[in-house]
C-alpha cells in the first residue's frame, strides 16, 4: 500500500508535474527542466519572474503559478543561471539572502531539476544588503521551521543509529559511514534516472546493496584486522582511507555536480500551516516505521538482545555462549542498510544527490551519537532529533551558513553540562 501511494502521489510516470499549472515542464529524452516551488510561510507566492539564460544563448522566462510552482524547458546540459526578478516580488515577501540571486545551476536532458529561492515573510534589509527574517518571527514560520528539524533530524537518525551500533559493538568510530548515506543516495539515482526503475523498487534496491556493502566489509576488511587485534585507533585510521578513497570513487565516477532522483518535480501538500514536498512526508514515514522496527528488533528479538549485551560487555556475551563475530557481522549489515535508507530517503526528500552527500552529514551524526550518549541506540534517535530540530530552526534568526555550527554549539554545551550524553552512562576514570 505505502509502494502504490508512493508511485501515485509523486506521478513520476503519468501526468503533470503541477495541479495546477496545465504548462508545467515534464522532462523527457530530449528535453530536462528546471523548476521549483516559490513560498514563504505565508504561502505560495504568484507572478514571480523568473529567467533562466546559459553561456550559450539561452533563454527563458516564466512566472510563478497560483502554487508557487515555476518550471522551465532546457534543451542540453550545461550550466544554467537561474535570475529571480525581485521587483515583481509581492510586498509580503523578500528574499532571505540577496546573495544567493541569482543560482547557477547544472541540468541535463531527461531529468528535472529544481532551484528553491528562500523567501521570508516581511523580510527587512539588513546593513550588509541581505535580507534577515528577525523580528518577524512568527508561528507559522516556527511550525515550519519544526517540522523541517524533524524532517531531517529522522533521516540523520537513520545513519546514527547505525553507527552508535558500530560504537557500542566493536568500540571503532567509523569515519566511512558518511560514504555509506552516500552511496544510498546514488544507487538511487542510478536505479531510478539511468535504468529507469520505479522509484519503490530503486530505493529497495539502494538499501540492500548498502546493506551487503557493509557484510562485504566485515569480511575483507574488518574480521581480519580484528583477528589480528589490530587497536581501535589504527581502525579509525582505516576508516578515514577508506572515506577518502570512496570519496573519490564516487566523484569520478558521477561527478561533482548534484544529481537529480526525480523524473519530475514532485507536489507539495500543506498540512495546517505546513507545507512540505510529498517525498518528504513519505520519507518522515518510513525513516518513523523503520526505527521503530529497529528499536522492537534491540528489545524483543533474542539478537537484538545479544547485540546489546555485546555493547555492555563483550566479554562476558563470549562467555556467555553469543557468538560475538556473527552479531558484529549482522551490526555492520545492519548499520549500513540504514545508512544507505537514509541515503535514499536524504535524496528523495530534497531531489538530489551528490558524491559528498554524507561528508556534509558525517559531522552531525558524530554529534547525535555524541549528545544521545555513545554506544547507545535510543540516545542517538534522541540526539539526531535535536541536532535536526536545531539546525534548521536557528535559520529564523542566522544565516543559513551558520546553521551546522550552531548545531555542534548546542552539543559542546550539553556535554559541559552533562559529559555522558542524553541517555548514556557515567563512567569512573582512575
Amino acid at each position: 500500500m505505502l509502494a502504490a501511494a508512493l508511485v501515485a502521489v509523486i506521478g513520476l510516470q503519468s501526468g503533470p508535474a503541477f495541479a495546477a499549472a496545465p504548462a508545467a515542464c515534464v522532462a523527457n529524452a530530449d528535453t530536462g527542466c528546471i523548476g521549483g516551488t516559490l513560498q514563504n510561510s505565508a504561502g505560495p507566492v504568484e507572478g514571480v519572474t523568473i529567467t533562466v539564460t546559459d553561456d550559450d544563448g539561452f533563454e527563458e522566462e516564466t512566472t510563478t503559478a497560483a502554487n508557487g510552482t515555476w518550471s522551465v524547458a532546457i534543451p542540453e546540459r550545461a550550466r544554467y543561471t537561474v535570475e529571480l526578478d525581485e521587483s515583481t516580488l509581492p510586498t509580503t515577501a523578500a528574499l532571505a539572502d540577496t546573495a544567493e540571486n541569482p543560482v547557477e545551476k547544472l541540468a541535463v536532458a531527461g531529468a528535472s531539476s529544481t532551484v528553491d529561492f528562500n523567501l521570508v515573510l516581511d523580510a527587512t534589509p539588513n546593513a550588509g544588503g541581505s535580507t534577515s527574517a528577525t523580528g518577524t518571527v512568527t508561528p507559522t514560520r516556527l511550525l515550519q521551521q519544526f517540522a523541517l528539524g524533524i524532517r531531517y533530524g529522522l533521516i540523520l537518525a537513520l545513519a546514527a543509529v547505525g553507527l552508535s551500533l558500530i560504537y557500542g559493538t566493536t568500540g571503532l568510530s567509523s569515519f566511512s559511514h558518511g560514504e555509506q548515506v552516500t552511496l544510498g543516495a546514488l544507487l538511487t539515482f542510478v536505479f531510478s534516472i539511468q535504468l529507469h526503475w520505479p522509484i519503490v523498487l530503486s530505493v529497495l534496491a539502494a538499501v540492500i546493496l548498502s546493506a551487503l556493502s557493509g557484510w562485504l566489509q566485515d569480511i575483507v576488511l574488518w574480521r581480519p584486522l580484528r583477528r589480528r587485534r589490530v587497536g581501535l585507533v589504527q581502525l579509525m585510521i582505516v576508516t578515514i582511507g577508506l572515506s577518502l578513497a570512496l570519496q573519490y570513487l564516487f566523484q569520478f565516477q558521477f561527478g561533482g555536480s548534484t544529481l537529480q532522483v526525480l523524473p519530475s518535480i514532485a507536489k507539495a501538500w500543506s498540512v495546517g500551516p505546513i507545507r512540505l514536498s510529498i517525498p518528504s512526508y513519505i520519507a518522515m514515514g518510513c525513516a518513523t516505521v523503520v526505527l521503530v522496527g529497529v528499536a522492537l528488533f534491540l528489545q524483543r528479538t533474542r539478537t537484538g538482545r545479544a547485540t546489546r549485551a555485546i555493547s555492555d560487555n563483550p566479554a562476558l556475551a563470549a562467555a556467555s555462549g553469543i557468538d560475538v563475530d556473527k552479531i558484529i557481522r549482522l551490526v555492520w549489515i545492519l548499520a549500513t542498510g540504514l545508512a544507505g535508507l537514509g541515503g535514499a530517503l536524504l535524496a528523495l526528500a530534497f531531489n538530489g544527490a551528490s558524491w559528498d552527500l554524507g561528508l556534509q552529514m558525517l559531522l552531525l551524526m558524530f554529534a547525535a551519537v555524541t549528545l544521545g550518549g555513545l554506544g547507545t541506540a535510543y540516545g542517538a534517535l534522541i540526539g539526531s532529533l535535536i541536532i535536526g530540530v536545531v539546525v534548521e530552526m536557528s535559520t529564523l534568526w542566522l544565516p543559513s551558513s551558520l546553521k551546522f555550527a550552531v548545531a555542534l554549539l548546542i552539543l559542546i554545551l550539553v556535554l559541559l553540562v552533562r559529559p555522558q550524553g542524553i541517555l548514556g552512562r557515567a563512567e569512573r576514570i582512575g
